[in-house]
């Protein structure tokens, strides 16, 4: 039995979530309106992480705020799916149901509560109407204390003053160029000045308040961003708060302690009025300690894990997911992380938590930059990851929604299909190439950032000395 197949008979909602998008058009996506992704320090936004994002015309968001959201540009292709056509910016989605037989993302977009309850309204509605979407993520500034091995200039600001001062990397794509932003128009707006798309939002923000599901802030780094702050105090004051709001907030946790302390501090008045349904917290580590140091710039990870005890023991409905991005140094003490993420679940276990668990671990694994994939790394290290796996189940619940504590099915298979993706075929001119940019730019980031790869990882030395002596 195909894996496709066991979706499908395990999961006959699916099906018809399938069926009725079809019966308006074999293109048909509810993500078109009731999800956006706007990031406001460039003006960007789209409502899937298929397609690329889209430039918000300035003009258009003078007229009317909402188009945030509503752009031209999006609802010519909601015109498309109301009329049977397949836009073709959703490719992903056309490629996965015209060559398998298993659901494309935009039946599990579609079919999420908080965008299938408003099927009928949005399959007769006009193209030409705006629409309040219902899951929004925004980020208010690229502003940011941290360095991120994988991450860029346009999603934080020490990444632009150091590109700005030596360059891209010396790697084939020269890595984290400001060239392409120039070309896309995605050049972000400092903090410091005048912001139209954030302006627009705040216009917007009272009436998409009360029609929100979940709302979710991003960046940069938000705790940094003057606007984070004024969403917090505004569902603090609000006379009649959205109490079914799903409330996110992204965080690197490496902030000073002033704002640590401000955060536990809005968050208490948040639960204590029960003004959300939820409250969830992201923050994000890759590995345990000076490994997990070196990928994240700008960490310091004792006092990281301070931080999230902290927050724990003082907000006990609040739960925190740690969104890792699993990428080639990962591998070495991820155990470690999955241990004491362990312990986290099993001192601060709640009935007030979302399911009694006080922490989620979100193992996705890198896929860009490939230089520092797991597919660069020899296959002997798969058994690493694999063994991760083995261990996050032991600690595991017998069933996802036990009021036992441990890690979730959901949550050891994610890791097990790192396991899997590392071992999947590769071309192998392009692994030459991938394990060429490794030495390239993990040599450059030790002169830049004066750290020392061999002695923080010298499990990998004879790996990175082979990588040294590829010449293409």
């Amino acid at each position: 039995m195909t894996e496709s197949k066991i979706i499908k008979g395990e999961n006959p909602l699916y099906i018809q979530v399938k069926n009725e998008l079809d019966s308006v058009g074999k293109g048909m996506c509810l993500a078109k309106w009731t999800q956006v992704t706007m990031q406001l320090q460039s003006g960007h936004n789209h409502s899937c992480h298929h397609p690329t994002t889209h430039k918000i015309s300035e003009l258009e968001i003078a007229r009317n705020p909402s188009a945030l959201h509503n752009t031209r540009y999006k609802k010519l292709k909601r015109k498309e799916m109301l009329s049977g056509q397949r836009p073709a910016e959703c490719e992903y989605c056309w490629n996965v149901e015209d060559n398998s037989d298993r659901f494309s993302d935009r039946v599990f977009k579609s079919s999420e509560s908080w965008s299938w309850e408003h099927k009928e309204e949005i399959f007769n509605s006009d193209w030409r109407d705006d629409y309040n979407p219902k899951y929004v993520e925004v980020a208010f500034s690229n502003t940011c204390n941290f360095k991120c091995s994988y991450c860029g200039p346009s999603f934080s600001t020490t990444w632009m003053e150091e590109i700005e001062q030596h360059g891209g990397y010396p790697t084939t794509d020269n890595f984290n160029d400001v060239e392409w932003m120039i070309r896309e128009n995605k050049m972000p707006i400092p903090q410091r000045e005048h912001n139209p798309y954030v302006e627009a939002f705040w216009k917007w923000w009272p009436e998409l308040y009360n029609s929100l599901d979940t709302f979710r802030i991003t960046g940069g780094e938000p705790l940094l961003s003057k606007d984070t702050w004024r969403v917090l105090d505004y569902i603090i004051s609000e006379k009649n708060p959205n109490r079914n709001l799903k409330l996110a907030i992204n965080s690197n946790l490496g902030v000073p302690d002033a704002l640590i302390d401000k955060l536990i501090e809005k968050i208490k008045k948040i639960e204590d009025e029960g003004r959300v349904k939820e409250l969830i917290l992201f923050t994000s580590a890759d590995t345990w300690g000076e490994q997990a140091e070196y990928i994240r710039t700008g960490l310091e990870f004792n006092r990281f894990w301070d931080n999230i005890n902290k927050i724990l023991l003082n907000c006990p409905k609040i739960v925190i997911t740690f969104m890792v991005t699993y990428n080639a140094l990962s591998v070495l003490k991820y155990d470690k992380l999955i241990k004491e993420i362990y312990k986290l679940k099993e001192t601060y276990a709640s009935p007030y938590r979302y399911w009694n668990s006080a922490t989620f671990l979100d193992s996705s694994y890198l896929r860009y930059p490939m230089h520092q994939t797991v597919q660069v790394l020899p296959h002997q290290f798969s058994e690493n990851i694999m063994n991760q796996a083995k261990l996050a189940s032991f600690f595991s619940t017998p069933s996802f929604n036990s009021t036992q504590i441990g890690y979730s099915d959901v949550e050891v298979q994610k890791i097990k299909r790192i396991y899997d993706w590392m071992l999947a075929p590769q071309d192998a001119e392009q692994q030459m190439k991938n394990r060429h940019n490794f030495y390239k730019y993990f040599s450059e980031h030790d002169k830049r950032r004066g750290t020392d790869f061999c002695k923080t990882f010298p499990e990998l030395e004879e790996f990175y000395n082979f990588c040294s002596t590829i010449t293409l």
